[in-house]
């Protein structure tokens, strides 16, 4: 499960001294001194009581009028600081069951419910409310090819909550966690790491009840990119797709290269063939895909 962070740092700071110090030496989750620094300022902006409210009355009045990045990450998140560099703050807001927002969009809408690894590592602190539930997992993601239906090997830990104060460290493809509504409305804080490879990393949905990789849940541009000029027709993206298909370093863009090649086939041979190719390609993933895509044409 991730990890605890212990901390009875009583210091409190404004938002702007948090991301100047980040910006200052960086968020390196992997080095010790750096997560250390980062997981000090989370600290201290979570003892800051009063600087979210007046972000959010600020908002409130500009009626939203701001720099469309600051709100463009979802539903539930207040983006608290631009991307720079190798992180980025963010407030999430946790409905529960009883909040209308719930009742409106569902549970999914805010991903309970969905078990779930990250392609990055962040920090979390409870921030407001009694913290949404989890039930935590740890698998190994290097053991993973990352087809449907593959076992997953995952490794309960407990179901626990985000507490207020509560520091936390996600740590990339190898916390798993199912998030459950909090008892009541809540928020938490996150410092957020980004390096420019992370999109070619899987991020992986699960079924823990088969143990099972379910879905590959971080898709990128290219990929459709890659569908759509394939769509349109045109010998050089067939030439790009198959070239990709046998060779992209990300497995997940080999499949999809072969997903865009058998869409534009309307001949269920022609398909059937094209999947027979996959099949033999030399991949474990698109193997294991391509073995299920024809097994799905059997019975179209």
């Amino acid at each position: 499960m991730p990890r605890i962070i212990e901390s009875a740092d009583s210091g409190c700071c404004e938002l702007a001294e948090c991301i100047a110090a980040l910006g200052e030496s960086g968020f390196e989750p992997e080095d010790e001194a750096s997560l250390a620094h980062a997981a000090s300022w989370l600290r201290r902006l979570g003892n800051n009581r009063t600087f979210l409210g007046d972000i959010m009355l600020k908002r409130l009045a500009e009626r939203h009028r701001e720099d469309p990045e600051q709100s463009a990450y979802g539903p539930q998140v207040i983006m608290l600081s631009r991307p720079s560099g190798d992180f980025f703050l963010r407030a999430n807001i946790w409905p529960s069951q009883d909040e209308y927002m719930f009742r409106a969009s569902g549970g999914g809408t805010f991903v309970y419910g969905v078990p779930h690894d990250h392609n990055f590592d962040f920090l979390t602190v409870g921030y407001f409310g009694p913290g949404y539930w989890s039930d935590y997992y740890e698998f190994d993601y290097e053991r993973l090819h990352g087809w449907t239906g593959e076992r997953a090997e995952l490794r309960f830990v407990e179901r626990s909550r985000l507490e207020p104060g509560k520091l936390m460290h996600y740590r990339a493809h190898r916390d798993v966690h199912s998030q459950l509504p909090p008892d009541a409305l809540s928020v938490s804080l996150n410092i957020m790491h980004m390096r420019p490879s992370q999109a070619w990393f899987d991020q992986y949905r699960f079924d823990t009840e088969k143990d099972e990789v379910s879905a590959i849940l971080n898709h990128g541009a290219s990929e459709i990119f890659l569908r759509i000029a394939v769509a349109l027709g045109g010998e050089e993206a067939l030439d790009l797709a198959e070239r990709f298909g046998g060779h992209h370093p990300s497995d997940r863009m080999r499949l999809v290269a072969w997903d865009a090649q058998a869409a534009a086939l309307c001949d269920l041979a022609a398909r059937d063939a094209l999947w027979r190719r996959a099949e033999a390609s030399g991949n474990r993933m698109v193997a294991m895909e391509a073995r299920a895509r024809r097994a799905a044409l059997q019975t179209a």
